[in-house]
């Protein structure tokens, strides 16, 4: 058992929800929008009025794509592949494209009406496959692909330290050989964390992030189960981030009571960690606000026993009052049941001022809710290091029918590349879009 040292709760930025539009002037419905206020207020938990809505995904047509704000124009950078996740860039602009899903459509009917495929051809067996995609002349468009590496166990992280390329598989870390410029990896990985396998709905997910000198290596592990109702017994080395040392040894718990953690980025003004977290379920369509925080060292930040701070979690009252009182109080509350997945700062130079150092979340969209939230890339201000404003859609329009439930995509990772623009995995339609901003 790991031993933590806690810090005090401190009272940071808090939000209150309300109704906006996007800057491109489409609806925000179904994707809340906050505003900073002196005091987030929330609603009283409610167990008996969970309500689920589950998405139809339709899929994308040739003319159909993701809104942005005026001056930024949206093109598909790949397309055709099944449930891009997540993407990294190397240093000669080579892009990798993680490949995988859940295998399983516990929370979401899958509905393709474009393909006319089936639930479980949709969204079935993970393809548990990394493409590389190359774009030589850098117009945006790849002239290369090609499967990088392939027969893993639904991956997610990547990460590239010297002359090795890491993975992350729902069941550990491995290490492959690795040069630039590879296109394909061709000799066997080597095990070097052992991390425990799936986990409630999408808690499968292992992402990886090194620090700047790349001496250490953060993994985040999500909960296996919604609120500890299996036995914390079953939750041990779970709802944290680890951190490594690149050949697997040292392993510390850097932080804990993340209940699911998956975006991670450093803070370009700070060098702070920071990540995005989905909350727990089944206490109301506004309970419990997924979020966008610093990641302190030895800090707990409330899983399961609290939640955004003091706030006890009514199915496990009375248990670890120790633990409550010490739970961290995130930095920006993303709405409940967004299921903010992808994270990335933004330090180009392509986009306007008002995005540098600022953060970009997807939100790959709710299920466990009355209405549809989510699904959309938000985007976060930040001056000095620290978010100055409340959440706003950046890349809208995934919604098709919010009172039928259709949609056409999903946005999961977001990745700032070389030239500035901003690249986004909607898993659901097989599409990588690109974000760039054209009008100068």
């Amino acid at each position: 058992m790991k031993n933590y040292l806690f810090l005090p709760a401190v009272a940071l930025l808090f939000f209150s929800c309300k109704d906006n539009k996007n800057k491109s002037g489409e609806s925000g419905k179904g994707n809340e929008v906050v505003t900073k206020t002196d005091t987030l207020k929330l609603p009283p938990p409610d167990e008996k009025n969970s309500k689920n809505k589950f998405s139809n995904v339709i899929g994308w047509g040739k003319d159909k794509k993701p809104i942005a704000p005026e001056g930024f124009t949206v093109t598909r950078f790949a397309e055709n592949i099944k449930s891009p996740r997540n993407m990294i860039q190397a240093e000669n602009g080579d892009i990798f494209v993680v490949l995988s899903n859940s295998e399983r459509t516990a929370t979401e009917k899958v509905k393709n009406d474009i393909s006319g495929k089936s639930d479980a051809e949709v969204a079935g067996k993970s393809a548990n496959t990394i493409i590389l995609y190359r774009d030589a002349n850098k117009d945006g468009i790849p002239e290369s692909s090609s499967v990088f590496l392939a027969g893993l166990n639904q991956p997610y992280g990547m990460l590239i330290i010297k002359d090795q390329f890491y993975v992350a598989n729902t069941d550990g870390l491995y290490v492959y050989p690795y040069k630039s410029g590879d296109t394909k990896i061709t000799k066997p990985g080597k095990k070097i964390v052992n991390l425990p396998a799936g986990g409630y709905n999408n808690h499968w997910t292992r992402n990886l992030i090194a620090n700047k000198d790349q001496s250490k290596i953060y993994i985040s592990v999500g909960s296996g189960s919604n609120v500890g109702e299996n036995g914390m017994d079953k939750e041990v080395r779970r709802a944290n981030i680890l951190e490594v040392n690149p050949d697997g040894s040292g392993e510390k718990i850097f932080a804990a009571g993340l209940r699911n953690p998956v975006g991670m980025s450093w803070n370009p003004a700070t060098g702070a960690l920071w990540t995005v977290v989905n909350e727990r379920d089944e206490l109301g369509d506004e309970l419990v606000p997924d979020y966008l925080t610093s990641v302190k060292q030895n800090a707990f930040y409330g899983w399961p026993y609290a939640y955004f701070g003091k706030n006890e979690d009514p199915r496990r009252k009375g248990e670890k009052p120790d633990l409550v009182a010490k739970t961290i109080v995130p930095d920006v509350p993303l709405g409940s049941h967004t299921a903010s997945l992808g994270l990335t700062f933004y330090t180009g130079s392509q986009f306007p001022g008002n995005y540098k150092n600022g953060a970009f979340i997807g939100q790959h969209g709710s299920w466990n809710r009355s209405s549809l939230v989510g699904y959309q890339v938000a985007f976060v201000s930040f001056k000095n290091g620290k978010a100055s404003g409340s959440y706003q859609p950046f890349l809208t329009g995934f919604i098709a029918d919010e009172a039928k439930g259709d949609v056409y995509g999903r946005p999961v990772g977001v990745l700032q590349i070389a030239d500035g623009s901003l690249l986004v995995a909607d898993d659901v339609s097989g599409i990588v879009w690109r974000v760039s901003y054209t009008k100068k």
